[in-house]
């Protein structure tokens, strides 16, 4: 049985196969913002292709493009993808950037996203977010660290070897191999991630860590609680650290049985700008960049999937059949876009909107890579 991500990430992947070309979501010329185009733009946890492509349609190159995206942080293994699996994706996803230099580049270093911008790239920012491709063997993390792996993140949702994920219910947090995994990740000069981790993991995390680090992906418990967001406290220190926290477009952000709406992503938004500071918000929307082909048949998909979920006990909280894995007024390739308008439409400045969208992720990478 497939896990949750891996099945979101698989339907959007397949997404827009479904009609077989994938569907462009022109703004409307009141929904732009002016200054998006000349702007660094950073998704901070985004899905570029899917993870077995080698190659892409010109319609697809043609939509991320479109996008205006300057970098993302790319997940390239599913959990639970074992040393050799993640290589074979690593491979794939080099074979996808070196086949179109024109539409991508590969971000080793913070300098890579700038000249990304001036060529009109994409770039491809490598990250995991799960730990069996190392299994106890830390100078994987020094391996994956020279083919180009820039975040790394040291749980999923369940026990990992270095600590207790987001729905661990006990209180252990890092273990004595992920305390050394943390040494490790710093010293190759990659971006500690610590999504997905429970409090405990999180706490221990920060208290271990001598670098800037991020939560890529997460909602604020403040405004609803749920596994997979965090507590005021834990942002907090996340920023006071120099890290960057991410607000991400999934449908943790409220409870209920109906769609999240762009609304609700901007409360949670103001609520970390409120908590961390406008220095260390972004957003890591958990998305494609190609939007989802929202139609009957894909919803149709998502309810089956989500009952047989429920059935089998493996659902995350929040998952209901008639709600879906993104926010249908954000599922575009302008996206970041909607969000920046969004951003401008309820009071902040230029200045604060080109820090959410793109700016503070470039300076914590200029900091920790």
């Amino acid at each position: 049985m497939l896990d949750r991500r891996e099945f979101i990430k698989a339907m959007i992947s397949a997404g827009a196969i479904i009609t077989c070309t994938p569907i462009h979501h022109a703004l409307g010329s009141n929904q732009s913002w002016h200054k998006y185009n000349q702007s660094i733009v950073i998704d901070g946890l985004c899905i570029a292709f899917g993870n077995d492509m080698t190659e892409l349609s010109s319609q697809q190159l043609a939509t991320i493009k479109l996008s205006g995206i300057t970098a993302v942080n790319a997940t390239i293994p599913y959990p639970g993808d074992n040393f050799d699996r993640t290589t074979k994706r690593i491979d794939n996803a080099l074979t996808v950037i070196n086949k179109y230099p024109e539409n991508f580049k590969l971000i080793a270093a913070a300098s890579d996203i700038l000249h990304a911008k001036k060529a009109q790239q994409v770039g491809i920012i490598l990250g995991f977010q799960s730990t069996e491709m190392f299994e106890n063997d830390l100078s994987r993390i020094e391996h994956f660290a020279k083919r180009g792996v820039r975040y790394m993140q040291l749980t999923y949702n369940s026990l990992s070897q270095f600590g207790e994920g987001g729905l661990v219910d006990t209180n252990n947090g890092l273990s004595k191999l992920g305390i050394e995994a943390i040494k490790h990740i710093e010293n190759n000069n990659v971006l500690l991630d610590v999504s997905h981790a429970n409090k405990q993991t999180v706490v221990d995390a920060i208290k271990h860590a001598n670098k800037p680090l991020t939560i890529s992906h997460t909602g604020c418990n403040a405004l609803y609680q749920h596994p997979r967001n965090n507590d005021d406290s834990e942002l907090k220190a996340v920023a006071d650290k120099g890290g960057v926290v991410g607000i991400y477009l999934m449908p943790f952000l409220e409870g209920g049985d109906h769609e999240i709406t762009a609304t609700i992503v901007l409360k949670h938004i103001k609520h970390a700008v409120n908590v961390c500071g406008i220095d260390h918000v972004s957003i890591g929307s958990d998305q494609g960049i190609i939007p989802i082909n929202d139609g009957p048949e894909y919803r149709e998909v998502i309810r089956k999937e989500v009952k047989r979920r429920i059935a089998a006990g493996i659902s995350a909280p929040g998952e209901t059949p008639n709600r879906p894995p993104f926010v249908p007024e954000l599922n575009s390739e302008r996206r970041m876009e909607l969000i920046a308008w969004h951003l401008n439409k309820t009071g902040f400045n230029d200045d604060a909107i080109e820090k959410i969208i793109g700016t503070n992720l470039l300076s914590l990478y200029q900091r920790v890579w």
